[in-house]
């Protein structure tokens, strides 16, 4: 899979569990539902990783994600 599907299926998979599950749940909730979303859309989760997300200049956050094998 080419990253832009990567990327995509990973965005559309967040945006649905947000949308079904709201805001106020505790992280490891989300961190669940998204990693079953991933495995619905056929994305094969066996790690994680720690990386630093740039949003924009002078904003980054550290992150964890889990990624395809």
């Amino acid at each position: 899979m080419i990253n832009n599907e990567l990327t995509y299926k990973i965005i559309g998979a967040a945006i649905e569990v947000h949308e079904h599950l709201g805001l106020g749940l505790l992280e490891s909730a989300y961190e669940a539902c998204l990693a079953r979303e991933l495995e619905i859309q056929e994305c094969n989760l066996n790690s994680k990783c720690h990386f630093l997300l740039v949003i924009k200049a002078g904003l980054s956050i550290a992150a964890i994600a889990s990624i395809s094998g």
